[in-house]
């Protein structure tokens, strides 16, 4: 017998929440607090993505669509407590990811050798890190993205005083916060991937591919995670300087940063976020066929 979709949804669900659950119960996080979390994705969503155009929403609309009470959807409708949001994560996150990648490809940033040259802080003549921000770190300031970077391990100081960026990528080795960050922003971008491809009207699907086997030897993965570091990252590395060639933002700083008329081509009505992601998975698969 057919399954209905509902039992197919609730299935992928649960699937879904086993990964983030086990995150989260290492992390001591109970199931009170994980339910309240939901609650107020609940709201947010509804207020974000189901508001009536001209319309005001009201707390029973939001009771009404997500089955909260009256009392719970008034109570998360309030105004949160100024913790720092998902946009503003994001923003911080990619112009510390647009930095580190101009200072990978940058031939002006290289040294002699053809890799990532260690940079001062500021210098009179000659490149430094705060005219690589300048170029391409999207009107933030210099310290506040080298503080990032070190902070998360992606550029280290030396002992004269240079900056070496020791990560080719902006990967947060060091700090878990910035991980756990990351958690959120990845990972929402690649459900709502999914879920734009789910809907039957979408004329455009995202690309959404995997490639995958469940019967390959421990002695062979090693191999394949160097074979993916290497050309997964090259063809994030090309991508990134595709995507880079055409962002107003990054234009507009170079302009700066070579000292000529930066015209303002910012359209608000006319801005779009694009995002590509590969990720890698292995386990131990108990089943057989």
């Amino acid at each position: 017998m057919t399954e209905s979709r509902e039992t197919v949804l609730e299935r992928a669900i649960l699937t879904l929440l086993r990964p983030l659950v086990r995150l989260v119960l290492k992390r001591g996080m109970a199931h009170g607090q994980f339910a309240e979390l939901v609650k107020r994705a609940y709201v947010e969503t509804a207020r974000s993505d189901f508001s009536v155009p001209g319309r005001k929403l009201t707390v029973s609309r939001v009771a009404v669509l997500t089955g909260l009470t009256r009392k719970e959807a008034s109570r998360l409708m309030q105004p949160d407590d100024g913790s720092e949001s998902e946009g503003r994560i994001r923003r911080r996150a990619n112009r510390a990811a647009r930095v580190v990648s101009a200072w990978v490809e940058d031939e002006n940033y290289h040294d002699g050798r053809g890799s990532p040259a260690s940079l001062p802080f500021d210098s009179e003549e000659g490149p430094s890190f705060s005219s690589l921000v300048a170029e391409h770190g999207a009107d933030v300031t210099p310290r506040a993205v080298l503080d990032e970077l070190v902070r998360v391990g992606a550029v280290r100081e030396l002992k004269d005083g240079r900056y070496r960026l020791v990560e080719r990528a902006y990967i947060p080795l060091a700090d878990e916060a910035a991980k756990l960050e990351i958690l959120g922003t990845d990972v929402s971008d690649l459900i709502a991937s999914i879920e734009h491809n789910l809907e039957l009207e979408a004329e455009r699907p995202f690309f959404q591919r995997k490639v995958a086997y469940d019967n390959l030897p421990a002695s062979y993965l090693p191999e394949l995670r160097a074979l993916l570091a290497d050309k997964g990252q090259k063809l994030l590395e090309e991508l990134n300087k595709e995507m880079a060639r055409h962002d107003r933002d990054v234009r507009k700083n170079r302009k700066r940063g070579a000292n000529e008329e930066a015209e303002d081509e910012t359209d608000e009505q006319d801005r779009h976020r694009a995002m590509i992601g590969i990720y890698y998975f292995e386990d131990s698969d108990d089943e057989s066929e």
